[in-house]
């Protein structure tokens, strides 16, 4: 029987601090579904579509090297019904610190008592990701900063065609 995980997030951007943890997370499953959250009260920078392409993209081949496989999907209910839809029985979470931490168990508890048949596994950012946040290479980019140290290639080309295209 396949482990199957689901690792779900924004991902508006990826960063390379996400990649990191998809890369290791695919030692622990067979399957990993990048789940993108979607809540119709914000406006992402990248659109749906282009998030499930940047992944596919850069996840993909990392996938292949290891012998996994990933794939791709959205949710805007609760994570732990996103996990039963795709039969994970895995949450991954990375955690960038303590304030993650104190987040995450609480909704580890919650989640636990939503569903006692799904675990959450943390992975701690490795310390060249820890500082990376989807949210501070947002604002760098529309500030005119140099993103390419946070992100993939691909991605910094999306991201300063959205930054751009909001000036306008």
């Amino acid at each position: 029987m396949a482990r199957v995980g689901l690792y779900p997030g924004t991902f508006d951007p990826m960063t390379n601090g996400h990649l990191d943890v998809i890369r290791r997370s695919l030692k622990l499953v067979d399957h990993l579904v990048i789940a993108i959250g979607v809540n119709a009260t914000k406006t992402p920078l990248i659109s749906l579509e282009e998030r499930f392409a940047l992944i596919e993209a850069e996840a993909g081949p990392i996938a292949r090297e290891v012998g996994s496989k990933i794939s791709t999907a959205s949710f805007s209910g609760l994570v732990v019904d996103a996990a039963d839809e795709h039969g994970a029985t895995v949450i991954i979470r990375g955690l960038r610190g303590a304030v993650d931490f104190e987040y995450e168990t609480q909704m580890v508890g919650m989640n636990r008592v939503m569903n006692p048949h799904v675990e959450t596994v943390f992975l701690a950012a490795s310390p060249e990701t820890q500082f990376i946040s989807s949210t501070l290479v947002r604002q760098i980019a529309s500030m005119g900063g140099d993103i390419a140290p946070f992100v993939p290639s691909s991605v910094k080309a999306k991201v300063l065609a959205a930054v751009k295209a909001q000036r306008k």
